[in-house]
């Protein structure tokens, strides 16, 4: 499988690892969007980074391209707070 570039932002790893999944799957935006039951359009725009899915979009989407919901937040985690705020982090390929 081809690696899934690294990202600070949430959106963006997560649309990557969709495109990968997708691929791999050998299905395109539309199939998954049709399978899914979501627009077109918004496949795109996940995978691409302009939007961050609903859980109830999340779960349909993994399901069109059969891998776990987990599957597509590889690499996003919440990092514990140390002081008064926790934060999103991205892990790299090599902490994993």
């Amino acid at each position: 499988m081809a690696s899934v570039p690294e990202s600070d932002d949430v959106a963006s790893r997560f649309g990557a690892n969709l495109r990968l999944h997708r691929r791999a799957a050998g299905l395109t935006q539309e199939d998954v969007a049709f399978l899914a039951s979501v627009h077109r359009t918004e496949i795109g725009l996940l995978e691409r980074g302009r939007r961050t899915p609903r859980i109830d979009t999340l779960v349909r989407v993994a399901t069109a391209v059969s891998v776990s919901p987990t599957d597509l937040l590889d690499g996003i985690t919440w990092e514990l707070p140390t002081t008064n705020e926790g934060r999103i982090k991205i892990v790299s390929r090599e902490d994993e």
